[in-house]
């Protein structure tokens, strides 16, 4: 942080930046959050609390011109008015992340990607956890960055997980290891509609790093392979791979996964993973090849990989009713994450799907609905774009507006051994706060069945 800078403006009063705004306020500075929309209760009292200034419902762009240094969160993209003014005008404009990190002397494990990121990042947090290094782990989730170093800002490793949003206000960003699980398309609203768009900002988790730094990526991913053949990179490579033998990284086979970094080999069966299905395998293999890559013993790696448990809302059981069971997979908010969930029931599915539409194509769903689905119970205000996708390959497609609704639909709809399943393909914003709350509300709609 250079010494010139005074003061900070926040954009955004959520759960990143009145942390950020707190964190600010601690380290000397002055600062003023500014949010477009109402601040919620909770943070205006925390805002309040530690004597920060705010205002809400309104941007004033003459605070602009009094920032040293702007932190954004980042649900505000880039083309705002108030982005716009403060890049015209040459402020710094950054993330909570990149802000906090220049506090920090903590090796850095990044985790990105389109699915499976959350869980990736827990799983290593486990694992080092579980090895009694000093850890934490924040980024896109519960704990922002800036509250964990508030809290504690002695460990020696931070385990992030990293939006493309986050990584695009991040700048020079260089963990010590960056993990790419895959990039699927998603968020293309924010991107232009432009895959490739989306694609580079994910690929910007490894840019800056150096030789002695790592980059593990999926080998599998054609999207990621051709952004490594057109990038300079300057990490150490470690590809994991469910397909083919790979040097320096991890893989499947025969029922094992492996992994061959540094020297050393590990080797573990999948029937003793804790998390199964094909992209938990490479959410395990990526985690795995992290591990030995911090130098933790291989009983370790092995005993995390097989106790760990999954984190709500991510192929979640929540009840079996009448034998049908009900499953929470609120997190799948595109269409690749609905894809794996499909993909990985043998069963007949009642699918409660939708939401916000992020540019979603569901053409890659097709096959799996014709083969599995019974019915679709959409869940949104907007649902023309589901029944056109999928009309015609289902018995039916209800629409419905609350998450009791769609649990009693898919009640009259299911029968004995039927599966019914909330991976919605969508974002939440339309009739939920979050996933989270969209997942909650499903559960305890099925839970006063």
């Amino acid at each position: 942080m250079q010494k010139s800078t005074k003061n900070i403006i926040v954009l955004g009063a959520g759960r990143s930046g009145v942390w950020a705004a707190i964190f600010a306020k601690e380290k000397g500075f002055n600062v003023f959050v500014s949010d477009a929309n109402s601040i919620a209760k909770k943070y205006k009292s925390l805002l309040e609390e530690h004597q920060i200034a705010f205002e809400e419902n309104t941007h004033s762009l003459s605070l602009i011109t009094k920032a040293d240094l702007i932190i954004k969160s980042p649900g505000i993209p880039n083309n705002t008015e108030v982005i716009k003014t403060a890049l015209a005008q040459n402020k710094e404009v950054i993330s909570d992340i990149a802000f906090a990190l220049r506090y920090s002397k903590a090796k850095v494990i990044a985790i990105t990607g389109s699915n499976g990121k959350t869980t990736t990042t827990m799983l290593i947090y486990h694992i080092l956890k579980a090895a009694q290094y000093k850890v934490a782990v924040a980024g896109n989730m519960e704990e922002s960055i800036c509250k964990v170093l508030l809290r504690n800002l002695d460990i020696d490793y931070l385990v992030l997980e990293m939006s493309s949003f986050q990584l695009d206000d991040t700048p020079c960003f260089k963990p010590y290891i960056a993990v790419l699980l895959n990039i699927t398309p998603d968020h293309l609203d924010r991107y232009e509609n432009n895959f490739m768009n989306y694609a580079k900002s994910k690929i910007q988790i490894t840019i800056h790093q150096k030789k002695t730094q790592h980059f593990i990526y999926n080998h599998d991913d054609p999207t990621i392979q051709t952004l490594i053949k057109s990038t300079l990179l300057n990490a150490t490579k470690h590809p994991i791979s469910i397909k083919e033998n790979v040097k320096d990284g991890g893989f499947l086979h025969e029922q094992n996964i492996h992994t061959n970094t540094q020297n050393q080999s590990f080797t573990m069966s999948i029937s003793d993973l804790a998390l199964q299905g094909k992209h938990n395998y490479y959410n395990s293999l990526a985690a795995a090849v992290a591990s030995q890559l911090l130098d933790i013993r291989k009983p370790s790696i092995k005993a995390s990989l097989m106790n760990y448990q999954n984190q709500p809302h991510r192929m979640e059981f929540v009840a079996k009713i009448h034998g049908v069971e009900y499953i929470n997979d609120s997190k799948a908010t595109n269409v690749n994450a609905a894809w794996y969930a499909l993909e990985s029931i043998n069963s007949p599915i009642i699918w409660i799907a939708g939401g916000k539409d992020k540019g979603n194509d569901y053409k890659e769903l097709a096959p799996l609905v014709k083969q599995k689905v019974k019915s679709i119970i959409c869940l949104g205000k907007e649902n023309q774009k589901l029944h056109s996708a999928f009309e015609g390959m289902v018995d039916q497609i209800i629409d419905t507006d609350t998450a009791y609704k769609a649990v009693q639909a898919a009640y009259k709809l299911a029968e004995k051994n039927d599966i019914v399943l909330l991976s919605p393909c969508c974002a939440s914003f339309d009739l939920f706060e979050d996933y989270k709350d969209r997942g909650d509300q499903f559960k305890e709609a099925v839970r006063a069945l």
